[in-house]
């Protein structure tokens, strides 16, 4: 619970220093007096927007902070654990300071630890709810109403279950969905693979088969050139009648065994000559062999270059060399066998996802119905409340529409508050038919029937009694104070009737001191807070009936 607030130079606040205490708190004052700047400064500790006109004229810098006690507050404290903030020497307690500067920026710090501002919101959460003086209009909104009727059926786990169930089922979908892309993905790369492969296979192209048809085709395009630069050189081997190699190496290995058999030292030389004349005539004989075997075949050299157009033409096709079509041909065979039938994987998968879907809605039926019975119990206990708040005829409902179809991580369920004002009149929702006095009682009624289940400690109402009077405003105190038997109530009021019930009151003053405004907030005793109440009664001047009204409504709210 909130224990102290400690305010400097914010707003016309120029300190202020105000310790809190448990059950009801009321604050109150004049109009205009600055009853709502301390639920203000508070609302900067919990992370609110900074603006350079909260900071007090003429200060360097203000500075808000706000002390909790956290004994009973196991959220809050294990938040802090998880965060690293906790205060070691006072684990149970917790102080969030805010400081705006005079260019603007400001500070923020738990436990005396920077943090960002974002924390301060997180960990508030946990801390109090504020209930401004527009709160009741959330009572409007599907999904707080949805949330109000969960805290008051108190089925956390329930609720847990639903949203692992949910997600559950949506993480298996997002598989299934993949996979199916997957496997369209897979199917479309085997169908690509198959027309490249039944391609490859009716062309055929044997290994190193484009070596031998750039080859042949150079032979075959060549073989005019070929026979006659093979006619020269068999005449300049052997066939030329008056000069030719062979019958000059001849004569030359004749003149040199003529030498040898006078001088053995040309016998290496003999030897030599003889070697080349062997050489050129069996050079001779091959010549003339490929000679006879040249061909011309202009139609064979058609279907090679056809045959070589073709495998240049699907090499670029497949942006591979030619040479190496082939192996490119074997690689595309390989990876077509590689690629497996996903559509049994694929089945498993839809097997989970159909079971996912069964246990998440069985899980909403449960939810449904838990809601169902809370919705009830609830909508009877809000009648009977607001029928004390000047509401007699009224009836309140909860109309729940369950659709399996439309189901989300919190359940199935849509969720409408429902109002009959006045007798005769037929049931509609809330945001046609209920003004704004009643959505207060009926969002202070709400909360009062929900606080058991709520979690947080401090809840702050600041002038939920707006548009009531006379009896329903101390029915309204009556009930806000039987709230602050359960948590702590901080209530901003300006009716005597709701202040009367508070276990603590504090009055809001503004005065001028050294030509500047100034607000201050105080305790008041019993005997100050009879003249504070008969002030609010009788106006400026008290006369002695107001005060003995004061003084009976205290002893009676008592």
């Amino acid at each position: 619970m909130l224990t102290q607030l400690t305010i400097n130079n914010f707003a016309i606040v120029r300190h202020l220093n105000i310790e809190f205490a448990k059950g009801m708190s009321a604050i109150t004052g004049e109009t205009g007096a600055g009853k709502s700047i301390a639920i203000d400064a508070l609302g900067l500790c919990f992370g609110q927007r900074t603006e350079l006109a909260m900071l007090r004229e003429g200060a360097e810098r203000a500075d808000v902070s706000a002390t909790f006690l956290l004994e009973e507050n196991a959220s809050a404290l294990s938040w802090l654990k998880d965060h690293d903030l906790q205060d070691q020497d006072n684990p149970t307690e917790c102080i969030l300071r805010r400081i705006i500067n005079h260019d603007g920026r400001s500070k923020a710090f738990i436990n005396n630890t920077p943090v960002p501002a974002s924390q301060l919101k997180k960990l508030g959460q946990y801390l109090t709810h504020i209930n401004g003086q527009h709160a009741s209009q959330l009572l409007l909104k599907p999904d707080h109403q949805l949330h109000l009727l969960d805290n008051y059926c108190s089925h956390p786990q329930l609720l847990a279950t639903m949203h692992e169930k949910y997600h559950h089922w949506k993480h298996i979908q997002q598989q299934v969905q993949h996979f199916q892309q997957k496997r369209a993905e897979n199917e479309a790369a085997k169908q690509l693979l198959q027309y490249q492969v039944e391609e490859l296979d009716e062309f055929n192209l044997k290994q190193g088969e484009f070596e031998e048809l750039e080859t042949d085709h150079s032979r075959l395009s060549n073989s005019e050139e070929l026979t006659t630069l093979t006619q020269s050189l068999s005449m300049l081997l052997s066939e030329n009648e008056s000069v030719n190699i062979d019958s000059m190496l001849y004569r030359a290995t004749q003149y040199v065994e003529n030498l040898t058999e006078m001088d053995t030292a040309y016998q290496n030389v003999n030897s030599i000559l003889q070697e080349a004349l062997i050489q050129v005539q069996e050079a001779t004989r091959e010549i003339q062999h490929l000679a006879s075997n040249i061909e011309q075949d202009p139609q064979l050299l058609q279907e090679i270059e056809q045959r070589m157009g073709q495998a240049i033409q699907l090499a670029r096709k497949h942006h591979v060399a030619p040479e190496n079509l082939y192996l490119h041909h074997q690689s595309l065979k390989q990876k077509l066998a590689e690629l497996t039938d996903l559509s049994h994987n694929e089945e498993q998968l839809k097997m989970e996802e159909h079971l996912a879907y069964q246990n998440m809605q069985t899980v909403a039926t449960e939810l449904y119905k838990s809601r169902q019975q809370g919705a009830t119990k609830l909508a009877k206990n809000v009648t009977q409340s607001i029928k004390q708040l000047a509401m007699e005829n009224a009836e309140f409902f909860i109309d729940i529409q369950h659709d399996l179809n439309k189901t989300s991580s919190n359940g199935s369920d849509t969720i409408t508050f429902t109002l009959r004002s006045n007798l005769g009149q037929s049931t509609q929702p809330l945001s046609k038919i209920a003004s704004g006095g009643e959505l207060s009682r009926i969002a202070l009624a709400i909360q009062v029937l929900t606080s058991d289940q709520s979690a947080i400690p401090t809840l702050i109402f600041d002038e939920v009694d707006v548009g009531i009077s006379g009896a329903t405003a101390s029915v309204v105190g009556k009930l806000l104070r039987q709230l602050g038997q359960k948590c702590q109530v901080l209530c901003v009021t300006h009716l005597p009737q709701v202040a009367c019930h508070a276990h603590q009151q504090f009055n809001v003053e503004k005065s001028v001191v050294d030509e500047k405004t100034e607000t201050k907030m105080t305790a008041l005793s019993q005997n100050e807070r009879v003249n504070a109440l008969a002030r609010l009664l009788g106006g400026s001047k008290i006369t002695d009936t107001a005060l003995a009204n004061a003084k009976e409504m205290l002893d009676l709210a008592a």
